[in-house]
This record gives structure tokens, sequence and C-alpha cells, in this order.
């Protein structure tokens, strides 16, 4: 790895519109997952993993938890100047908030002339994946670049879903085009099935991204991101290189989840990354300790499983249970049970997510569920079983049919 100066900036501003009502009440980076961690523990335990400990998080929409969350798990030794340190929009540029991912830089570039590092590495703080920044941080210095795009290969029919990278033919390492979800766009040369789509990280030089961001903050019509202003700013200078993520050897993983990546923008997407977390060869490991995912422990006791008598076991199977659940004479299977949770006599939980202080009453039925915080489960309670009923009592149902309810909800016997 190399000793330049590096500083990272995690983008967690977003809004998360299509997360909601999960974020209802929080950020997007904040939203819990997993059964112990927040989204946001995943792009951090990256960077640190990576030996870049000197990280800011630009926070805006709804950011108290998040804070609370940094403040109270990422601390790091002040002896050697390291930190992880949550920088809320200040205004530092006018009367106005963060008009977008680049403007979030510009209003932010104190931090980078405060701590003057050689490059920046730009991440965003809500996908799933295991990343190794250094390598990244190696081939952007090589490439003698100012800007590198960490890509991942996605099958061609899906490009019109992602920002598509197109490189030079001569040149395989330099972007020849940023095209945002394109109809048609070629195939990889080594493998025509295949595209390149941004990952949204990113590696600058120092200099010329507080350059970059400068000049984009003065234009009126720009749109002040940084996938859709600022990467093809340098690509029309040429001055833009791609990192193929499949490239990046992570200690640790396996050839299922090597080049696992999860956009987990939608509520059906943060359903399907908690799925691939729980088979018996999970398509995510998060048992990986050569390259672990941090976040803070709570003072909870271990799990309990209660009663073995006929038709009252208290049982999980194919699950990942967290400290503090309490199952007391039920069934839960193919589920991701949260700190807290406690699921009651002959009750089942099926191919959920139930996050923490959820109380399931007894003889419930839940099937393809997300219930949100401290939502209390009445007795006899159906949910996940009919789409319409779900619909009727004011909850979400997705397009694939997973039924969420918000934090908090009181739901009525």
């Amino acid at each position: 790895m190399s000793s330049t100066k590096v500083l990272a900036i995690v983008l967690a501003g977003g809004e998360g519109k299509r997360l909601m009502p999960l974020t209802l009440d929080r950020a997007k980076p904040a939203v819990p997952f997993g059964g112990i961690y927040r989204l946001i523990d995943f792009a951090l335990s990256n960077i640190v993993n990576s030996g870049f400990l000197k990280i800011v998080v630009l926070t805006q929409y709804k950011s108290h938890s998040l804070d609370k969350h940094i403040a109270q798990t990422w601390r790091m030794s002040s002896l050697l100047g390291n930190y992880v340190a949550p920088v809320p929009a200040q205004q530092r540029m006018g009367k106005h908030w963060f008009r977008g991912s680049a403007d979030a830089i510009a209003q932010s570039l104190n931090l980078i002339h405060d701590e003057k590092p050689e490059h920046v590495v730009v991440v965003g703080a809500d996908n799933i994946y295991r990343m190794d920044f250094s390598q990244m941080l190696d081939a952007h210095i090589a490439s003698g670049k100012s800007c590198t795009v960490a890509a991942i290969r996605q099958p061609i029919e899906l490009s019109d879903q992602f920002g598509v990278i197109e490189t030079d033919p001569s040149d395989p390492t330099t972007i020849k085009a940023f095209v945002e979800k394109p109809k048609e766009t070629e195939g990889l040369a080594d493998d025509p099935s295949s595209v390149l789509a941004s990952m949204g990280n990113y590696i600058f030089t120092a200099d010329a991204l507080v350059d970059a961001v400068t000049r984009d903050a003065e234009d009126d019509t720009s749109k002040h991101d940084m996938g859709g202003d600022i990467v093809p700013a340098f690509v029309a200078d040429g001055d833009a290189a791609v990192y193929d993520f499949l490239h990046n050897d992570v200690p640790g993983s396996t050839d299922r989840d090597r080049d696992y990546w999860r956009d987990v923008g939608t509520l059906d997407a943060f359903y399907e990354a908690h799925m691939d977390l729980i088979s018996i060869h999970p398509v995510f490991n998060l048992y990986n300790d050569k390259w672990p995912t941090f976040t803070g422990h709570r003072n909870a006791p271990p799990a309990k499983f209660v009663h073995a008598g006929p038709g009252r076991v208290g049982s999980a199977v194919d699950s990942v249970i967290s400290p503090g659940v309490v199952v007391s004479g039920a069934s839960v299977s193919s589920s991701v049970l949260s700190p807290g949770v406690r699921v009651n006599s002959w009750s089942t939980v099926s191919d959920s997510v139930l996050m923490d202080g959820v109380t399931v009453g007894r003889h419930c039925q839940i099937h393809r569920a997300i219930i949100d915080k401290d939502v209390v489960v009445p007795p006899r309670t159906q949910i996940g079983l009919d789409a319409e009923k779900d619909r009727a009592r004011g909850w979400v149902v997705t397009e694939s049919g997973i039924t969420v309810i918000g934090k908090g909800t009181v739901i009525e016997p």
C-alpha cells in the first residue's frame, strides 16, 4: 500500500426516499442492517480495514441517529491523530443546504484544506460490499490520472439501471465515456455479455478534486452531482481511470462472495440483501474475521430459545439471531432478528427482517416482511400473507410482495 497521505470522505446526506418508511425517522446510512449493524458500518469498515484512518462523514438529512451511532461506535486514537468525524451541512457558501454530492464536498473544502491530503477517497454510505481501497489507490497512482472510478461488472441487459463506464480499446484503464443508464451500449472486450457499472466510489488527486468542485459550484447549470457532473468533467479532459472491482482481492473472501456488491436503495433490494446473509454458504459472509465489519457492541444478554413441549418449541433455522433475542415457543426460519426481539408462543416468523425491540404476540404469522424498531405485533396478527389486507391497514407492500411496517407503528389487535 502506498504511504501517501489520504483523507476519506463518506457521503452520508442522502434522503433515501425509496426506502420509506425505514427512512421516515432517520438518514438512509443509519438504517439498521444484518441484525446488529447500520448501513454506514460497511463503508466505514472498508475504509478502516484499508488502512485509512482520517475519515469525515458528510451528513444532512435527519442525521441525529447517524451522528449518535458514529460518536458512540467509531472512536479512533486521538494520540495518533486518527478520527471519524460526522460533519453536518454548515452553509459555508451561502444560505442553502447541500445541492448534491459534489456540492457537499465543495461546501466542506475546509476539511481538505485543514488535512492537506495528497489523495481523497470518496465513497457512498449505503451499499453492502467489501473492498480494499488501498489496492484501488495503488492503481489510481499508477494510472497517472486525477480521477479513478470503481466499477463492478453487471449483465449488459441491466445497463439501463446504472451509470455505465465505456473504456478506450487501446487503453482499458482510461474512461472514454461515462453514460447514465444507457438503453444500448457495447459489452466488455473480455466479456461481451457484461458492462462496467459505477459503484459510486472514487479516488481523486486532492488538488484536482478541489479545483473541480470549486468550478462546479459556480456553474448554475450543474446538478452538482459527483457521478453526473464531476466525473464526466474529468472524462472529457481524458483524466479519468476505471478500477475494475473484479481485481480487488479482499483477505478472507471466498469465491462465492469475492465480488459481492449490493445497492440497497430500494426496499426490495434491502430485503434481498438480508436474504443473502442467511444461507449455509452465504452470498455475503458476515463471518470473515480477516476483513471484519465493525459496529458498536451493546450491553445485551445472549439470545435464548425456550420451551420444548409438544407443538411449542422455541427454534430458529437458517437465520441470523442477534443478542437479546428471545424465541419463546415460536418458530423462526430464514429470517434476521435484531437485538431485543421477542417472538412468543405458537407464532411463526419466516423469510422476514425484524429490527430492534420488535415484540411478536402469540399465534401470529409473519411471512416476507420487514418490521422496523419497537413495533408490537398483537396476538393472532397475520403479516405478509395477504397483500391487499396489508395495504388496507396502511402498510407498504413492495412490487415483489414484501410487507414493510415503519418504526413504532401501533398495530390494532
